[in-house]
């Protein structure tokens, strides 16, 4: 027994020693711990749990146009990889933002023991700015300004994301509109193109293109000058009341801005990029069409806040373009280019009874001009010679006719008692000797000096 006792207080020694050992470093080597892919902590992972999160996630990494991405799918066990192909190739073809923005993705999906590890691959065919400068459109007031800002920057590209029931051509008309009643801010009317994305469905990017043959610096510049040249010389239109007003505008155009025939005779359709049928060419150039006649008449009639409008149309079959304004609770036709061709008479304040023999317009689109005023209430025709002038002496009816034997007022009608002249006595014979000197020569000298 104390064999066995010493036996085991010599064991117990040794493992003390062998304790005391290790606390004091003697083991040296340690392995390192491997990670593996499920040692990766979710919260910095994107991490879905259905097909459907995983579309919003794909359009946020659309948005900020990110290129290559990992995920972590934690949704039911089924073909992982076709199914998120499938679903990319869905948002490519409806999505208006991915089918606009992106050419393809690409997925290659691993099980890591109770999720899926995802590696996405996207790539674009937009720029990181133009996805950023799509913008979001719920009403057409909304549109028609932002179309107006970028249209008056002169930027070549716009993307307009909608949901409101309109096509190309209503995209491609409400620009046109934004031009002519913008005669002022956009110096002339672009090219435009127009493409949708998806080409059909209810929600849709508009990706407007606008074509210039002038460098937007230096259509900024003109729109200065033109901007300026309006301000300056709408106050020199004089008048007492409105229609006085407008017809010194109408005037103040025609003294500066030639009606260009050769122009006018090539033009075949309203619209782009023809400096004679613009604002700038009819008061800047002081050369224009019709329709240059009708934007410088609207920019004035916009200054002095009076409620004008461009018409297009036709007049003897050609095109062309004139205004219709409201004044004294009417509206009228007037027509600046056809005042400076054939007088003032010819354009100025008519209704639609007056040029409908020669005007064709869209009479849905534009107010019905009813006015009765003319250019003769506005100004009164001027009669060089009054009828009732008593001082015309080939007035039948003038009682002051010296060669009627009955004019009582003739005062050498000897018969008259409120004549003061005594006829009885003849006038004396004037004296050979007298002479009536000259005036300023008080001595009778009538001698010419020279």
């Amino acid at each position: 027994m104390k064999i066995f006792v010493v036996f085991l207080i010599a064991i117990m020694a040794a493992l003390s020693v062998s304790c005391a050992n290790i606390l004091e470093g003697y083991v040296e080597s340690v392995a390192a711990h491997e990670s593996t892919p499920y040692d990766k902590e979710p919260e910095q992972q994107i991490a879905v749990s259905d097909m459907e999160e995983l579309e919003t996630v794909l359009l946020s990494l659309i948005m900020s146009r990110e290129t290559e991405v990992t995920l972590l799918y934690y949704g039911p066990e089924e073909d992982v990889q076709a199914e998120i192909l499938d679903r990319s190739a869905h948002l490519m073809q409806n999505h208006p933002v991915a089918a606009y923005a992106v050419t393809r993705i690409s997925a290659q999906a691993a099980r890591i023991v109770a999720y899926f590890e995802v590696e996405l691959e996207i790539e674009y065919k937009r720029t990181a700015e133009q996805i950023a400068s799509i913008i979001n459109v719920s009403t057409m007031r909304y549109m028609t300004t932002q179309l107006l800002d970028i249209m008056s920057d002169y930027k070549e590209e716009a993307a307009i994301l909608t949901n409101l029931r309109i096509d190309k051509d209503d995209i491609i008309g409400l620009i046109a509109e934004i031009y002519y009643n913008n005669p002022r801010r956009i110096i002339m009317m672009p090219f435009v193109t127009v493409e949708t994305y998806p080409p059909d469905g209810a929600n849709r990017i508009y990706e407007i293109k606008f074509g210039y043959t002038e460098e937007a610096d230096m259509q900024r510049e003109y729109t200065s000058s033109l901007d300026l040249y309006v301000s300056q010389n709408a106050e020199r239109a004089v008048g007492d009341t409105d229609a006085e007003i407008l017809l010194s505008l109408v005037e103040n155009i025609i003294a500066s801005t030639t009606y260009d025939e050769g122009a006018a005779g090539a033009i075949s359709m309203h619209g782009p990029q023809n400096f004679t049928a613009t604002a700038f060419g009819a008061l800047i150039t002081g050369n224009a069409v019709g329709e240059g006649f009708a934007m410088a008449f609207k920019a004035l009639c916009d200054e002095l806040q009076f409620d004008c409008r461009v018409v297009l149309g036709q007049m003897d079959g050609k095109v062309h373009a004139w205004n219709i304004v409201a004044l004294e609770g009417y509206y009228y036709h007037i027509d600046t280019a056809i005042a400076a061709l054939y007088g003032l008479e010819a354009g100025f304040l008519k209704n639609d009874e007056d040029i409908l023999d020669t005007y064709i317009w869209d009479t849905e689109k534009n107010p019905r001009c009813s006015g009765t005023l003319t250019l003769d209430d506005v100004r009164p025709p001027e009669d060089p010679e009054d009828p009732n002038d008593p001082s015309d002496p080939n007035d039948p009816n003038n009682p002051n006719d010296p060669n009627d034997p009955n004019n009582p007022s003739d005062p050498s009608d000897p018969n008259d008692p409120s004549d003061p002249t005594d006829h009885s006595t003849p006038p004396p014979e004037p004296n050979p000797g007298d002479v009536t000197p000259a005036p300023g020569d008080q001595n009778g000298d009538n001698t010419n000096n020279g």
